[in-house]
């Protein structure tokens, strides 16, 4: 019997009066894989998104995940079946160390009611250590920290309470070479782990480099949908901004692609 995908979201429709900003969408995701989401602002892949991390409700369509039909209020029906958003702005409190975050407004508490800070440190050690062993700026503020830092706390905080689906928005768009690679390693970390993968960005070489598959919206629609060794950067492009391939295009594998 074939695995049913990690999620699907099946014919969804969002509209804002008569704009439609999620025309008819399907879209699915497997254990362990990356999928690129891509499209202009506006194209309708962050209304997507936060309809899946339960942000925002559709008109029409229907979520499963693992196969059973769900329905999410708000984020917090989302995260109960395994679903972590990491948005562009990260959202951590730069006063507070990487614990205090990681467990921020879900603190670990000791049997009297009080905060069990030695837990939480001790979780937060084990979580870090297992995306990046280098990890050891506990105790200091996120503030100080670097960008690629504060991106391994936000994507330890959505890991670390048993995460099967990761939405990233854009996670290498304010980073250096160095900490873009540190992310790269991270995402191919949570692949392995079977962890799947919706990667929104506007980096091409990000997308063939880490995705599996690629989506392409525009104007509210899927425009193409593709394995990433069936079409190259131009490709991408020409559904981008045209909602369309080359008219020339026919499916092609990575060696002739690139």
């Amino acid at each position: 019997m074939t695995q049913p995908p990690l999620v699907e979201m099946i014919d969804i429709e969002k509209h804002f009066g008569g704009l439609r900003a999620v025309d008819h969408v399907s879209i699915d995701l497997k254990p362990g894989e990356v999928v690129g989401l891509l499209g202009h602002n506006g194209a309708g892949k962050s209304c997507l998104m936060r309809i899946l991390s339960g942000a925002m409700i559709p008109n029409g369509g229907e979520i499963r995940v693992n196969g059973e039909p769900v329905q999410f209020n708000d984020p917090n029906d989302a995260r109960a079946v395994g679903i972590e958003t990491i948005y562009q702005t990260l959202a951590l409190a730069d006063h507070l160390d990487a614990p205090s975050n990681l467990f921020l407004g879900r603190e670990l508490k000791t049997r009297f009611g009080n905060l069990d800070d030695q837990r939480m440190l001790e979780a937060a050690r084990e979580v870090l250590a297992r995306l990046n062993p280098n990890f050891k700026n506990l105790h200091d503020p996120v503030s100080s920290l670097s960008g690629g830092q504060r991106q391994v706390i936000a994507i330890a905080r959505a890991i670390y309470f048993d995460t099967k689906i990761l939405i990233m928005d854009e996670p290498t768009a304010a980073l250096g070479p160095s900490e873009t690679a540190m992310v790269a390693d991270l995402i191919n970390k949570l692949k392995a782990e079977g962890i799947g993968i919706f990667l929104v960005s506007h980096d091409m070489h990000d997308v063939f480099d880490l995705c599996d598959r690629v989506v392409v919206m525009n104007k509210g629609r899927v425009v193409g949908a593709h394995a990433i060794d069936e079409v190259t950067k131009d490709d991408v492009l020409s559904l981008i901004i045209k909602g369309e391939l080359p008219e020339d295009w026919s499916a092609r594998n990575l060696e002739t692609a690139q």
